[in-house]
């Protein structure tokens, strides 16, 4: 496994590795020139044998986000330009490749478990995975922030958008 910094990324790719799916690491710390424009990097290329193979990108976020109070749990916010170089990482990879944004929940408070489908133990810290196809999220964003550049899907949307890992692969 390739020393990771994100522990989000890393439980991703434990999983990846335990459940025996092909895939590749790409180096996050060099952005991609293609036609004079600067891509981010995706984080993972997965070979799915069920779908179009997968260009990830994988946001971590906590479950539930916020104080006790706050009533959140399915943050889903990502950049535009998240967004903007995975869609054009798909343009470029052809129609065998599919963008996806992976919320990786690290499962902060042990009575939300019952909330997350097959969650994943590594490294002492639970997760559940969930991706969103990137032009499916792109077609009902709405700005979060912008200053910051930040968008997410409201609740009830990114509810029915959003699938777990396994119906990905």
């Amino acid at each position: 496994m390739a020393q990771r910094r994100n522990h989000y990324e890393a439980a991703l790719e434990q999983f990846l590795r335990q459940s025996g799916i092909p895939h590749v690491v790409v180096d996050e710390r060099r952005r991609a020139l293609l036609e004079d424009v600067s891509l981010k990097s995706m984080d993972f290329i997965v070979y799915s044998a069920r779908r179009p193979n997968l260009l990830v990108d994988v946001k971590g976020r906590r479950f539930p986000s916020g104080g006790e109070t706050s009533g959140h749990r399915w943050e889903n916010w990502a950049t535009v330009d998240d967004l903007t170089s995975l869609l054009q990482w798909q343009s470029v990879f052809g129609q065998d490749f599919r963008a996806l944004l992976l919320f990786a929940y690290h499962v902060i408070d042990p009575q939300e478990l019952g909330k997350i489908d097959s969650p994943f133990l590594c490294d002492e810290k639970t997760y559940g995975f969930y991706g969103v196809w990137a032009d499916e999220y792109r077609a009902e964003m709405r700005t979060r922030s912008p200053s910051w550049e930040t968008v997410s899907l409201p609740t009830a949307i990114f509810r029915t958008l959003r699938a777990p890992l396994a119906e990905f692969l």
